[in-house]
């Protein structure tokens, strides 16, 4: 049978679905984060803010309080960054990507830690934090006292597995550098790295897809060809896309029609939508890729969508959302940002 080819379009607004972007949802915040693969969050209020735009209601103590109840967490995962996810999902995703992440950092870093033991290092890092959270300044001394470079502590989380511990990396305490044991913290898990690539695929299908496998590896980190053994073994939609290319997909998941109406949306710095692996959505334009992500913002910027693309970009200072337009927007739209911005103004005043 010849595979339902989908528009651009189409792909945006099935985005768009998946990511609570839509409308905002009733469902839980950590249904919230499953269903849109975790939110990323080099900056900690980015969740925040990613999660007051897609659920209904939401306030700002929610998500400090399900990182302080473990019903969320805060680690490193895909693409080595850092992601809000829920407690259920960390253990999967953590063993889908952990041995993808190991063969990279060895790689990268082969000149610098030869002849050093990865798993001597893992083992004194899991001793002291057996003993309960330590900080940053307190984890690295111990390694350096017994030996270790400083290149070890940038791969000592992908040989432990740790978790940033609340306060630290919420709203409140932005400073993320208060970790422990991810086992002490939601309990032991045993998954398999199959079990764990299976499961990123059909997370990432079900917050972004339908989707090639090439954008799945990008956005988990993970080789091509490590992934698509995963695909085959689970039972996926096939479509295509308007160049040919083989989309896959989770069954049940929505296809919102392309005249589906869109409502402005605010979205924070890193938004996952806008990187690279959902460029086939057409969601940031790419004229202006390099307004969003540029050498002269590390940290990117916040936009706004309107019709499901970016149309511009939002600062919060002096109590109020201020809006930056790429182009002249119609009077109607400039009075929906300004209304959803003094919403978003009054959640940071909270």
């Amino acid at each position: 049978m010849k595979e339902r080819v989908l528009t651009t379009k189409e792909l945006n607004r099935a985005l768009l679905a998946r990511q609570l972007l839509l409308q905002r949802s009733p469902v839980s915040l950590s249904r919230a984060l499953e269903r849109v693969a975790g939110l990323q969050t080099q900056y900690a209020p980015s969740a925040y803010v990613g999660l007051w735009s897609r659920l209904r209601d939401f306030h700002r103590p929610a998500l400090t309080t399900a990182l302080e109840q473990r019903r969320a967490v805060q680690g490193t995962l895909m693409r080595s960054t850092i992601h809000i996810v829920s407690a259920g999902d960390f253990p999967l995703f953590a063993a889908g990507i952990r041995n993808s992440r190991r063969e990279w950092w060895t790689r990268i870093q082969r000149s610098q830690i030869e002849g050093i033991d990865m798993e001597a290092v893992a083992g004194l890092l899991r001793a002291r934090l057996a003993r309960g959270p330590a900080r940053v300044p307190e984890l690295k001394a111990l390694l350096s006292a017994a030996g270790f470079p400083p290149v070890t502590w940038q791969g000592a989380g992908i040989w432990v597995g740790m978790v940033r511990v609340p306060p630290s990396g919420t709203w409140e305490q932005r400073r993320a550098d208060l970790y422990g044991l991810a086992d002490e913290w939601i309990g032991a898990a045993s998954a398999t790295e199959a079990e764990g690539l299976e499961h990123l695929v059909r997370r990432y299908l079900g917050g972004f897809g339908p989707a090639p496998v090439s954008d799945i590896a990008s956005w988990a980190g993970v080789p091509t060809n490590r992934l698509l053994q995963a695909v085959e073994r689970l039972p996926l939609r096939l479509f295509r896309d308007e160049r040919g290319a083989r989309l896959f997909d989770v069954a049940g998941a929505p296809l919102p029609g392309p005249d589906t109406p869109a409502p402005v949306r605010f979205l924070p710095t890193w938004d996952a939508t806008l990187l690279v692996h959902a460029r086939r959505t057409g969601i940031l334009p790419e004229p202006y890729r390099p307004m969003v992500f540029d050498t002269k913002t590390p940290h990117s910027v916040p936009t706004f969508l309107v019709d499901g693309a970016v149309a511009g970009t939002w600062r919060y200072a002096g109590g109020r959302v201020q809006l930056k337009p790429f182009e002249r927007l119609p009077r109607k739209t400039r009075q929906e940002l300004e209304e959803e911005a003094r919403r978003l103004a009054a959640f940071h005043a909270e």
